[in-house]
């Protein structure tokens, strides 16, 4: 009878004991969590110290001399939206992800430009720089998908 209660117990601990944090207990964000992070800190949340956290020391110093999200968004990502949704479009990882350093992600985004309906899209890289993962590129755009 003591062991049954004793399962859950252990069960519980082993299955929280598996899961990924770094040094602080914080829980690690994958690719697609800091890409996400990133876009919506700047469209939605339109924060840039909050946006800083997710990419490598020199693009946070671009980010520092233009200071607002609005021109982060027009100077550095090349698209001014508002109103932004966003998702991944597409990442060039797989199963193998814990021995990759190195990803692209896509990150489909719409919302209003000028007012009108736009969908459009920002490709970037990332880098695994001991547990994290921080964006180290923002690719020059390819241009507008539709809209």
């Amino acid at each position: 009878m003591n062991s049954i209660k004793v399962l859950p117990v252990l069960l519980l601990f082993i299955l929280t004991a598996c899961g990924q944090s770094d040094e602080f207990g914080q829980p690690q964000l994958t690719p697609e969590q800091v890409s996400l992070g990133f876009f919506e800190a700047i469209y939605v949340d339109r924060d840039v110290e909050k946006a800083k956290k997710f990419v490598a020391p020199d693009i946070q110093e671009i980010m520092d001399h233009y200071h607002i999200a609005s021109a982060v968004q027009r100077h550095v990502l090349g698209l001014s939206m508002k109103q932004v949704t966003m998702s991944i479009d597409e990442i060039d990882i797989d199963f193998f992800r814990k021995f990759t350093d190195d990803v692209t992600v896509i990150v489909k985004m719409q919302g209003l430009k000028g007012g009108r309906n736009w969908i459009d899209d920002r490709t970037i890289r990332l880098h695994k720089q001991g547990n994290t993962w921080v964006i180290v590129e923002i690719l020059p755009e390819k241009g507008r998908i539709e809209g």
